[in-house]
């Protein structure tokens, strides 16, 4: 049974929903943290809801902070619960991306996906598996899970944009040219990447920029 995901969101300036945006948080923060973004992103995209779930868990530490599942080396979890964890929250983030299109009465072409950290491994591993094809996927700062999974799993290959910076010290760099080939093997033909220098674990201006020209491309604007 899939658990209900509490979400904030920011409304289009327009008042006429005719994309949506939706971020999903990295490990120990909340929705809250990345729908800030909205502000400066809603400027130029003007008819673009923004939605801002809180990952399924409670996080071990972090009072107001959530998790979409337990990592070992972080907070002591054995790989079996990271594991039953993961998938739990993949059915749990399917359920809430299916609501979301239903309830706002729009394509999943007219639908982006931005994670940040574990959101984008989330956001990696769940929408290449879905079989509408979504406008993107804008990945910050995390990684592909399981790559030798993905080519015999996909269902549709949306245009990704890898962002990362080259001083993260959370996530290594070398993310990014891993996460960018197991994609390309998997077949995907528009994968895009960013290097935001001097930058650690964290979301950048020129980062920000990058992100936001892919998603006013991919959505038709």
């Amino acid at each position: 049974m899939t658990r209900v995901l509490q979400a904030a969101q920011k409304g289009p300036i327009s008042g006429e929903v005719k994309s949506i945006v939706v971020f999903l948080h990295g490990y120990g923060a909340n929705g809250a943290d990345l729908l800030g973004l909205a502000d400066p992103l809603g400027e130029h995209l003007p008819d673009t809801l923004f939605i801002a779930p809180d990952a399924p868990e409670d996080c071990p530490g972090a009072p107001m902070g959530r998790q979409w599942f337990p990592i070992p080396w972080l907070d002591g979890s054995s790989e079996e619960e990271s594991m039953r964890g993961m998938m739990a929250a993949i059915d749990d983030l399917n359920a809430f991306l299916d609501a979301v299109i239903v309830d706002n009465d729009i394509l999943p072409e007219q639908l982006v996906v931005f994670g940040f950290s574990q959101g984008t491994m989330m956001a990696l591993h769940v929408i290449p598996r879905r079989e509408d094809e979504i406008a993107g996927i804008v990945a910050f700062s995390g990684r592909l899970l399981t790559p030798e999974l993905l080519k015999d799993e996909v269902q549709s290959k949306p245009p990704v944009l890898l962002v990362h910076g080259d001083a993260d010290e959370m996530v290594p760099p070398s993310s990014l040219p891993e996460a960018a080939e197991g994609l390309q093997e998997a077949g995907f033909d528009a994968v895009y990447a960013h290097i935001m220098k001097g930058t650690g674990h964290g979301i950048a201006p020129d980062g920000l920029s990058v992100a936001l020209a892919f998603m006013r491309d991919k959505l038709g604007l």
